[in-house]
């Protein structure tokens, strides 16, 4: 059971996350400052640099929170049938499949910015930890470091992708100075996992 201290972390966390993102997208990024995200969220500057090193971290932060856990939560939830490697791939594209609840523009948003793109694309490397102990759960007998190292490299090809993806943009004709991103996201991610699929596999010992 959390405790009430780690809530109440989690909470602040929460609203500077949700705070970062309206001001962003109401300001546009470059007009946000850390002052200005702390003020919304109610808590001071010193606490929020507890959080996150810069407001562009908290802003992408917000797009990207809850994926892990539900990450995890899906990977422990497949069929005992199915194998670790479609069980893990699976996962990882249907969280990049899923928009969530991300406010409109949000993504259009990362998309335009260099600096936003940059942050976005490490935030796969959130699930590494979550990922690992899913593994774990699925698969007892799987050795913990061999679980570690692969949701590592599953972090990495995801990053990887997020990275592709963001930097593959066009600019419509009719909106100068606006990028939109090129291709499709879960299709990239399943391209750059699949290769992980046999390692995957192989780290669960025979039944």
């Amino acid at each position: 059971m959390t405790g009430l201290r780690e809530r109440k972390k989690q909470a602040t966390r929460e609203a500077l996350q949700t705070a970062a993102l309206r001001l962003a997208l109401e300001h546009g990024p470059d007009n946000v400052r850390v002052e200005d995200i702390a003020g919304a969220a109610g808590v001071s500057p010193r606490t929020y640099n507890n959080y996150f090193s810069s407001q562009k971290q908290a802003i992408v932060s917000a797009i990207a929170a809850h994926r892990a856990d539900l990450l995890a939560a899906a990977v422990t939830s497949r069929p005992a049938g199915i194998g670790l490697g479609e069980a893990v791939i699976d996962a990882v594209v249907a969280s990049y499949a899923d928009p969530g609840d991300h406010p409109a523009g949000a993504m259009l948003m990362i998309a335009s910015s260099p600096a936003l793109r940059a942050c976005y694309a490490d935030t796969a490397t959130m699930i590494e930890g979550p990922l690992t102990e899913a593994v774990v759960s699925r698969h007892p007998g799987v050795d913990p470091l061999a679980a570690r190292v692969l949701a590592a490299a599953v972090a990495a090809a995801a990053r990887i992708a997020l990275h592709q993806w963001l930097h593959a943009t066009t600019t419509p004709p009719t909106m100068p100075g606006f990028v939109v991103p090129a291709g499709s996201l879960p299709d990239l991610v399943r391209a750059a996992l699949t290769p992980l699929a046999p390692a995957l596999d192989a780290a669960v010992p025979p039944a």
